[in-house]
């Protein structure tokens, strides 16, 4: 059973460490990264410049509204590309306003998940993304690599 690895693309500081802190909680915890924009996640996923040895993920949790390059955009590069469009990504954003989530199904998002303002549900909501992706859904990666198919997140 291998850790999955999980790109966190979130402008958010503290979303962000709220969202890696509920990850941690898992059984098998995942391999976290973070990039702060759409830009940077583009980069990260294309390995270009200080990200050349960056590693595919497994998921990637997108927030929609970031500086630089916004969710919908990047949601749009990563359809686009043969090489990227298998990697799930669940929305994980504050905005719960229907043209946002209409969008991110629109653009082929697997999930769309309003964060919750409570830390509780916060986590919660967090671990339940985890667990799906890590128990419940066989992910390409695994097929690809040989790994154990729901197994990693917990």
């Amino acid at each position: 059973m291998r850790a999955l690895d999980v790109l966190i693309v979130d402008d958010d500081d503290a979303d962000a460490m709220m969202i890696e802190e509920a990850l941690q909680a898992a059984p098998v915890p995942p391999v976290v990264h973070r990039v702060i924009d759409g830009s940077q996640a583009l980069e990260y996923l294309r390995r270009e410049g200080e990200f050349a040895d960056a590693v595919r993920p497994d998921l990637i949790l997108l927030d929609l509204n970031m500086p630089r390059m916004g969710g919908r955009e990047v949601l749009a590069h990563i359809r686009r590309d043969s090489d990227l469009t298998a990697i799930p990504i669940v929305v994980l954003t504050t905005s719960d306003a229907v043209p946002d989530i209409v969008a991110s199904y629109d653009g082929h998002a697997n999930a769309y998940v309003t964060k919750p303002m409570e830390l509780d549900a916060f986590e919660a909501a967090v671990q339940k993304i985890s667990r799906f992706y890590g128990h419940v859904a066989t992910l390409p990666a695994f097929l690809a690599g040989g790994g154990d198919p729901g197994q990693g997140l917990g």
